[in-house]
């Protein structure tokens, strides 16, 4: 019974060490679409603006299916990088699996290892949504809204 008690006593008092720099990634999340091939490959930009010169090492959960271009280096001081991504196994059955790459960073020549993480969620979809421009509309459809046409041809109404 001692022991356990030992036990609860040191976790307590020793709880896990959280990530102590936030990791600032874009996009949050990445989407591969199967019938789209430029989606196939895709960016993930890793911003640093901190003073300091972080190193950064990109994990998957699916080595296999990916290749990522730099997965490890450095980043300048209040700068930023582009990390390519590459979906190698666009197979059906991969559809709607979500893999995740993780995204890890700590002070260039500092002791402390891992200071910060990010996972990104990385899904791939059988088909990109159809998307349609904001504001693009059918030329054909369009009709000028009635205060407008009423304002144009206010004129040459009252003139008549």
């Amino acid at each position: 019974m001692q022991r356990g008690a030992e036990h609860e006593r040191r976790t307590a008092v020793d709880p896990p060490s959280l990530p102590a720099v936030p990791v600032f990634v874009f996009p949050p999340a990445l989407d591969f679409f199967a019938d789209d091939q430029a989606s196939h490959k895709q960016v993930l930009t890793l911003y640093n603006p901190f003073p300091r010169v972080l190193r950064y090492k990109v994990l998957s959960t699916a080595p296999l299916r990916y290749t990522v271009v730099d997965a490890e280096g450095l980043v300048k001081p209040n700068s930023c990088i582009d990390i390519v991504t590459r979906h190698r196994d666009i197979r059906a059955r991969h559809y709607g699996t979500t893999d995740r790459f993780r995204v890890e960073v700590w002070e260039e020549g500092g002791g402390r290892g891992v200071i910060g993480r990010k996972d990104i969620p990385s899904t791939l979809h059988p088909t990109k949504p159809e998307t349609r421009v904001r504001g693009a509309q059918d030329p054909a459809q369009w009709q000028p809204p009635a205060h407008l046409f009423s304002m144009r041809q206010g004129g040459s109404q009252s003139a008549a």
